[in-house]
């Protein structure tokens, strides 16, 4: 069996299964090594009886498994698993051979893993690969970044079994060492705000118009024929629609308002603030995740901080505030896509990678979690050239946010008067506000910096001066305060 498979893949999770059988479909005879080697077994004679896979027990016959230059692909935890996993391989490779890493890895780690290998004669590609389980069989967006001339030794596997739409497969190469998993991450970055910005607009319509999970339902699955088309909007539809067996109840009510996380959204909002790109709906996001994991908290505090919206729910007009929740979602989500793209620009510059980042968008159209139907004009945006900053000034993304505003206010402040939290419309809004501004409030919070600590400051009627210092207690005729 020595030599036969044309790629190895390490890690029978879910997801290892379902790219595995991906890779197979698509012509690629393929190896499979899993550390509990009963899982080889019982996917060899299960899903994979009869099809192009050879099931390793050890790593050493895993790799003889496969064709030299070996393109080994690793769906392990992320973390300590990655470097152990690679650890294991070292011995039996030869210099060329390439390792992918499809997991959630941070971009900091594929730097330093890349160089390592790098030195030891070995190529290492940070792939991130996105759609779940259904995208990892059928074809998943995937986003490799490291070794330009590794990667093309891959890219007919990864095109081959990458979703395809109407403009190409859904993979393109982004960049050198990180580039991949940086944009992974920032990807589902995205996914957490718009995640956010649906649930709130979910919980206005419940809460806020006494609203059925089959009513509601309704709303998002003819939002999804329009500007709204997305696989979020869609799932959403359907999640809601669901109806528990037992009880008869939907079963999106049974579900405990307690959200996870696995770190890739909090890796996002610490790299923002690093690079100093703001990321207002997403880190909304975060914090509503983690007021979320505090139930007992909320309860308790339930039982003693009150709020009364019996006024505000009586002059409610229904229609009028369920069109509103529309565009005021379609204008949030721009302002996730615009704050994540900023900061995958601030994060190529930095790091020298020439993301591309209409190349970006297009590869996120088919396959992925955030695909949706703005992202075909998002890939127009960035096709136009190099000189727009940030997608809120896109001609056609500003027209709409402009001639949406009213109805975006209206749905934050409706909400608000109801007493119903909107973290994420409210920080997209706010973004919105802010970055059209040409005169903000932090001239006072520099002045106060300056008073306390001497941070100096620049002048509106000297722009050729720079930074000075005043002396504000001699400006204000009184003593310094003793030290």
């Amino acid at each position: 069996m020595a030599n036969t498979a044309k790629v190895g893949l390490i890690g029978l999770g879910v997801m290892g299964e379902n790219l595995a059988l991906n890779i197979e479909r698509n012509g690629y005879p393929i190896a499979i090594y899993n550390r509990t080697t009963e899982k080889v077994d019982e996917f060899v004679n299960g899903r994979g009886a009869g099809k192009k896979v050879i099931g390793c027990h050890d790593p050493k016959s895993f790799v003889e498994a496969i064709e030299k230059p070996r393109k080994i692909i690793l769906l392990v935890k992320a973390g300590d698993a990655v470097d152990k996993t690679i650890d294991g391989l070292k011995p039996y490779l030869e210099k060329g051979d390439i390792i992918i890493d499809g997991g959630n890895s941070h971009f900091e780690d594929t730097r330093r893993r890349e160089n390592a290998l790098k030195a030891e004669g070995f190529n290492f590609i940070g792939s991130g690969v996105s759609g779940g389980e259904d995208g990892a069989l059928w074809g998943p967006s995937l986003m490799p970044g490291g070794d330009k001339a590794a990667y093309e030794q891959l890219k007919p596997i990864w095109e081959a079994i990458a979703a395809k739409v109407n403009d190409g497969p859904c993979v393109t190469y982004l960049g050198p060492d990180g580039a991949g998993h940086f944009v992974k991450m920032v990807h589902n970055g995205i996914e957490y705000g718009d995640m956010q910005l649906i649930a709130e607009v979910y919980d206005v319509l419940k809460r806020g118009l006494g609203l059925g999970a089959p009513e509601i339902s309704a709303i998002f699955a003819e939002w999804n024929k329009g500007f709204l088309d997305s696989f979020l909007i869609e799932i959403t539809a359907k999640v809601l629609s669901v109806i528990d067996e037992e009880t008869k109840k939907p079963l999106v009510d049974l579900i405990v308002d307690k959200a996870g996380q696995k770190g890739t959204g909090k890796w996002t909002g610490e790299i923002a603030l690093e690079l100093g790109i703001p990321i207002p709906t997403i880190d909304a996001a975060l914090t509503a995740r983690q007021l979320s994991a505090i139930k007992d908290e909320r309860v308790a505090a339930s039982k003693v901080l009150s709020f009364d919206n019996a006024a505000a729910s009586r002059s409610l007009d229904k229609a009028k505030l369920i069109e509103a929740l529309k565009h005021a979602l379609y204008a949030s989500k721009i302002c996730s896509y615009a704050q994540g793209m900023a900061l995958i620009k601030a994060g190529s510059d930095t790091y020298k990678w020439n993301v591309n980042l209409a190349e970006t968008a297009r590869i996120w159209k088919g396959g992925c979690i955030i695909r949706a139907q703005l992202l075909e004009q998002i890939r127009k945006a960035f096709a136009k050239g190099s000189n727009i900053v940030n997608l809120l000034v896109d001609p056609e993304f500003a027209d709409f946010i402009n001639k949406a505003q009213d109805q975006w206010r209206y749905a934050v402040t409706t909400a608000q008067l109801l007493g119903l939290p909107v973290p994420a419309l409210s920080a997209s809004l706010a973004y919105y506000d802010a970055y059209r501004s040409a005169v903000l409030p932090q001239n006072l919070t520099q002045a106060q910096r300056d008073f306390f600590g001497a941070h100096t400051f620049e002048k509106v009627n000297k722009p050729d001066q720079g930074f000075v210092h005043a002396d504000w207690h001699t400006l204000l005729k009184e003593k310094a305060p003793v030290k």
